[in-house]
């Protein structure tokens, strides 16, 4: 009601602007949002000042005009005055009822003043409380700062002070000598466990010692002198100790091996003596140089004398050689010629040094050989003295480099320097054999042990004997190299017609030739080198100019055709047994053998069938022109043929079968020809059935004469011999 009062207060001042301004005073009621009536102000709507300006009030009453509540009055038709009254007794009502209302609750809203000025009082003291532990806590967090800065510095102190302390222990530990080292050094043997951990120690303090004499540290000088006669006496014990298993070396019969253990268990003990007193040091191993230097050499020399005590006493000489005829003759002071030449080169069962169990198998005993009246080829004693340097060049270049500390280079010299002596002796003893060697197999099995030693000695990664295997080749290639040279120049030189009697037989020659290049290519295999590849070509290129000079010795061609398919059988045969079936030689003698294998069929079919051959060959060739007309008229020679091989074949086949395997010493290989030379014969017989099947020939009677093909080869299969 109070906002359509004043509505209609802004509507009435409007519509009756020229009113009483008293009336419109009276009636000038706000009532804000609240339910609460302000009265205006009538100072603001006084018109008699001159800052009254009626445009604002028009504005004023143009604003109020448009609220609804003053528009429904508007337009209901209220009178304001009555309804201002209205409102005002309504709201002086309320008003004392609302006075009632608060002298009736006085004693709660009293009750309610006391209980807030309590809290009021008590929230006072909280704050007061609250304050205090507010600066309470400053202060606390200011102490904790303090307390943690006061940590941190005393963190800081016992750090550096811990650190001083271990420094001070350590050095304090390594500068005081106690008693038990000081009498296990005087006292207790150099073999004792304790002695050698004492030394240790000892050797801990003398280089603590000079390390704090570079420091100019002055407690240092209060150990030094009890340090230094504790370092003279014990390189004084250990110098003794060493020198007496060097010299235990030279005692006869001595097994140097076991005090070179001894040695390798103290190691520690030269090590001591290089880093404190290089005199001692160098006296010993001066004098193990020297002792071990000639104990090798005597050791070597006396073992290389005896081994040659149980060598073969037959060696080939220079007269031994591939091309010689067996009955050339010597002069009458020359030594007796070797019972068989061939063995000179056959490798037989020396090759088997070169296996893995013969090749590092026990060195020979020469008393024990000799007791037993053995004796062994040259390359059995090479292999036997030769593993005996390398078993023992190994092991002693593995002791210098583990009891002396030496590597690379300086390890080389100190091994040279103690082995240098026996190895000139090996070298100097090779070199006098070699130059009057001619046993070529003796030469390239001691190439190959060499080869096979230098592979052992670099998969053990000890190179002290490199020099020396290159030396020992250097010598072996080149000889063998000559002796090959001159057994190819033998065969060169060699006359057929001083080798005795001619025999289609193999010559021993090639024999030997097989023999020799068996050996030696299945040799070379595991060690390729291509000079004796070379040099074996060449050998092979005369041995096959050998045979063929001769076979012209003979005077027919059968004899020659069975003479070098003798020669090319056995040398084939020889090869295969030991070279590789692709090798240069083996591929060769196999085309030679095929070759004359074919000229011999159509040698030995000419005797009895050569008739019908002369006519097959002569027919197919008119055939193969279209002229075969031209033979209509050998009807008399064709007859002479079909009955002559009816009556004759089965007899000329067996002559045919006895013959070939009198000519070759090879049954196999006799065997073969005649098969070879009846699947020729059934051959030229189908070509001879296959001619007399041409019109040009089928009215001929004699064809019902023809024997039946399929006969003729079950006939034939009963001619085959087996071996």
């Amino acid at each position: 009601m109070a906002e359509v009062a004043a509505a209609a207060v802004g509507a009435v001042l409007d519509v009756n602007t020229a009113g009483n301004t008293t009336d419109m005073m009276a009636y000038l009621h706000d009532e804000n949002t609240d339910g609460e009536t302000t009265n205006l102000n009538l100072g603001e709507l006084d018109l008699t000042t001159d800052e009254f300006i009626l445009d604002e009030v028009d504005i004023h009453i143009q604003a109020n005009l448009e609220d609804d509540l003053v528009k429904e009055a508007l337009k209901t038709g209220v009178d304001l005055r009555q309804y201002s009254k209205q409102v005002e007794s309504e709201l002086q009502r309320i008003e004392q009822a609302s006075i009632k209302d608060y002298i009736k609750e006085s004693q709660n809203i009293a009750l309610l003043h006391n209980q807030i000025t309590a809290c009021d009082s008590i929230l006072e003291r909280m704050e007061g409380m609250l304050s205090g532990f507010q600066s309470d806590l400053s202060s606390i967090s200011s102490e904790i700062q303090t307390l943690q800065q006061q940590s941190v510095s005393m963190n800081v102190r016992l750090k550096n002070r811990q650190a001083v302390r271990s420094h001070l222990s350590q050095l304090v530990d390594e500068l005081v000598v106690p008693g038990t080292m000081i009498s296990t050094i005087l006292d207790s043997p150099v073999t004792e466990q304790e002695f050698l951990e004492q030394l240790h120690e000892l050797n801990n303090k003398i280089n603590f010692a000079k390390e704090l004499s570079f420091r100019e540290t002055l407690a240092c000088t209060d150990i030094q002198d009890i340090v230094d006669r504790l370092k003279l006496k014990a390189v004084s014990k250990i110098r003794e100790f060493i020198l007496q298993k060097i010299y235990s070396f030279r005692k006869p019969m001595t097994n140097y091996q076991i005090p070179q253990n001894t040695l390798l268990k103290y190691r520690f003990f030269y090590q001591f003596l290089l880093a404190n007193e290089r005199t001692v040091a160098k006296e010993i191993r001066d004098e193990y140089v020297d002792t071990m230097s000639k104990i090798y050499c005597s050791y070597f020399k006396s073992y290389s004398g005896r081994l040659l005590k149980v060598q073969y006493e037959e060696v080939a000489d220079k007269d031994d050689l591939m091309g010689v005829e067996d009955t050339a003759k010597k002069g009458f002071f020359s030594k007796p010629s070797l019972k068989s030449r061939n063995t000179i080169f056959t490798v037989g069962q020396r090759g088997a040094i070169l296996s893995p169990a013969d090749l590092e198998g026990p060195i020979l005993v020469p008393h024990t050989a000799q007791r037993g009246d053995s004796r062994y080829p040259y390359e059995t004693l090479f292999r036997s003295q030769h593993y005996a340097l390398l078993d023992n060049g190994c092991r002693e270049f593995l002791f210098l480099s583990d009891f002396f500390m030496v590597t690379g280079n300086s390890a080389l010299d100190l091994f040279n320097s103690i082995m240098g002596k026996t190895l000139s002796m090996f070298l100097k003893s090779l070199s006098t054999y070699v130059s009057d060697c001619y046993d070529s197999i003796a030469v390239f099995l001691c190439i190959h042990i060499v080869l096979r030693f230098r592979a052992i000695t670099a998969k053990r990664t000890i190179p002290a004997l490199d020099k020396y295997w290159e030396a020992v080749l250097e010598l072996l290639l080149p000889r063998f190299e000559l002796i090959l040279e001159m057994n190819i120049h033998s065969i060169r030189n060699t006359d057929p017609q001083r080798l005795g009697v001619l025999d289609t037989r193999p010559h021993y020659i090639t024999r030997r030739y097989a023999e020799f290049s068996s050996a030696i290519v299945s040799i070379n295999q595991t060690f390729p080198n291509e000079r004796t590849n070379t040099l074996l070509g060449q050998l092979l290129v005369e041995v096959e100019n050998f045979v063929l000079k001769m076979a012209a010795e003979f005077p027919s061609r059968r004899d020659q055709l069975i003479f070098l398919m003798n020669n090319y059988d056995m040398m084939l045969s020889v090869l295969m047994e030991r070279a590789a079936d692709d090798s240069k030689e083996v591929e060769g003698f196999q085309q030679l053998l095929l070759a004359r294998t074919q000229e011999f069929i159509e040698e030995i079919l000419s005797p009895p069938f050569g008739g019908m051959i002369s006519f097959v060959k002569e027919a197919e060739a008119l055939m193969e022109k279209g002229q075969l007309d031209q033979l209509k008229n050998d009807e008399a020679r064709i007859t002479q043929l079909v009955r002559g091989f009816s009556s004759t074949w089965k007899q000329s086949v067996e002559s045919m079968s006895q013959d070939v395997m009198r000519s070759f010493t090879n049954f196999k290989n006799g065997t073969s020809i005649i098969q070879g030379a009846l699947t020729q014969l059934i051959q030229y017989y189908h070509g001879f059935h296959k001619i007399l099947n041409q019109p040009a020939f089928r009215s001929l009677a004699v064809r019902s004469e023809l024997i039946n093909l399929h006969h003729l080869m079950v006939e034939v299969k009963k001619h085959k011999p087996n071996f």
